[in-house]
């Protein structure tokens, strides 16, 4: 799945498969500017920041369990999160610190270093990799991905895929070849 915010006309945090298709909407009420956005792969929750409200809210894959993580000022100047273990990591583009927050309470905010002009943060750790099953878009026995020419994107399962083209391309009608 592909999660994103979006704050146009109507602002709300959505998912989709990794072609497009299935857009869903999980939080679309009381949320204003949704910015930075992290995923909890393991228990399968959605971290966002509203920088209009002040909030860093969680909600479940489905849109429920939805609960306020921290409220107020310090938040508005929050624009990356990323989540590991007990903690959410931030990006406080005030000070461009580099903060660690209680991701369950919003307590024990420590400020662990500054790095001029951040703006995302991303953890990486073998752990907070999950093994990936065999799927829809691995390489043939020529090398192209699921059998796409350009670009293979995962469907609704691990077992469907869609073949795509890079751009000035199209898609011939074997569904999989761009000309």
């Amino acid at each position: 799945k592909l999660f994103f915010t979006d704050y146009g006309n109507v602002a709300k945090v959505e998912r989709c498969d990794m072609d497009g298709m299935n857009r869903t909407w999980i939080v679309d009420s009381n949320i204003e500017q949704p910015t930075a956005l992290a995923l909890d792969l393991i228990n399968k929750y959605v971290y966002w920041v509203d920088i209009y409200l002040d909030n860093l809210e969680v909600v479940d894959y489905q849109g429920r369990k939805r609960h306020t993580v921290m409220r107020g000022r310090q938040v508005r100047h929050l624009c990356g999160i990323a989540v590991f273990e007990n903690y959410l990591y931030a990006v406080n583009t005030d000070n461009f610190s580099i903060l660690r927050i209680n991701r369950y309470n919003g307590s024990d905010i420590q400020a662990l270093t500054n790095l001029e002009n951040a703006k995302e943060i991303r953890v990486y750790q073998k752990r907070s990799q999950i093994a990936a099953r065999s799927h829809a878009c691995e390489a043939d026995a020529y090398g192209a991905p699921g059998g796409c020419s350009h670009i293979c994107l995962l469907g609704s399962s691990y077992k469907t895929r869609t073949c795509r083209c890079r751009t000035g391309f199209i898609l011939g009608s074997d569904g999989r070849s761009c000309k």
